[in-house]
């Protein structure tokens, strides 16, 4: 059907054209939506950036959290509050930061952490998803080699203490954590995925001797929470630039 008053534009034309602004609400729509969290932008000195993208920020939208957690109202414009041990290299915009104290300490380059909520990952029904093995009869070891009892053994191939239990994310059926207790005393928790199971023991690259027992603890033997998974991975990972050997510094060439 055409009409002649309108020249050359017909039903499928107004169709078309309707779908393509759909299409780009729809567009803008996700694009603000996608800026509910991390906005408004800041730069590296912890200052409201300039650029805060073309569409702006949406309008605050209240989200109720399941299992009685309360609710979040995102944005919120609330600053990160940054105070990072950190130095410019140079005084020209866009330098890089070099570390001025212990890096695994002050949790920054690749030891950064995000500040999650202090409470436990949940499951669907509500319960804690990591739990010890030892708390859980579903979980038993049908094969491979149970690191219960190996030693763990640091990057310097010194013994700094013996593995004690597994921690399970019971949704997933997978090892998150193995437990062990230091040779100095108390607990701490192993990220699975770097961790590495010999004949020899549990064999920790990340980390020196020395710096085992700076491993950020958990307050509970019985959960862990999202803020100190955050902690605890974030520890190990930053060792492997900034432990160990300072050559990890340096250029590698292959």
């Amino acid at each position: 059907m055409t009409f002649s008053a309108l020249g050359e534009i017909d039903l499928a034309l107004i169709s078309l054209y309707l779908f393509w602004l759909f299409f780009a609400g729809l567009v803008i729509w996700l694009q603000r939506e996608n800026m509910r969290e991390g906005y408004p932008l800041e730069d590296d000195d912890a200052n409201v950036s300039s650029g805060q993208g073309v569409y702006g920020l949406p309008s605050t939208k209240t989200f109720t959290l399941p299992h009685g957690r309360g609710d979040v109202t995102v944005p919120n414009g609330a600053p990160e509050g940054r105070d990072l041990a950190l130095t410019r290299t140079s005084s020209s915009a866009g330098s890089p930061y070099e570390p001025s104290g212990d890096p695994l300490a002050d949790g920054v380059g690749p030891a950064s952490w995000a500040p999650r909520r202090d409470v436990p990952e949940l499951d669907g029904h509500g319960h804690p998803k990591i739990v010890p093995m030892r708390m859980s009869s579903k979980f038993a070891i049908s094969a491979g080699r149970d690191p219960r009892g190996m030693p763990v053994v640091s990057d310097d191939l010194k013994i700094v203490g013996t593995v004690t239990d597994m921690w399970i994310d019971e949704p997933e059926q997978l090892v998150r954590y193995l437990e062990f207790d230091l040779s100095e005393g108390g607990s701490r928790l192993l990220p699975m995925t770097l961790a590495r199971i010999t004949g020899r023991g549990v064999m920790v690259h990340s980390l020196a001797a020395s710096q085992f027992g700076a491993i950020p603890a958990i307050k509970s033997q019985t959960q862990v929470t999202k803020l100190e998974e955050e902690k605890v991975s974030a520890y190990y990972c930053g060792g492997k630039l900034y432990a160990a050997h300072e050559d990890r510094l340096e250029p590698q060439l292959a």
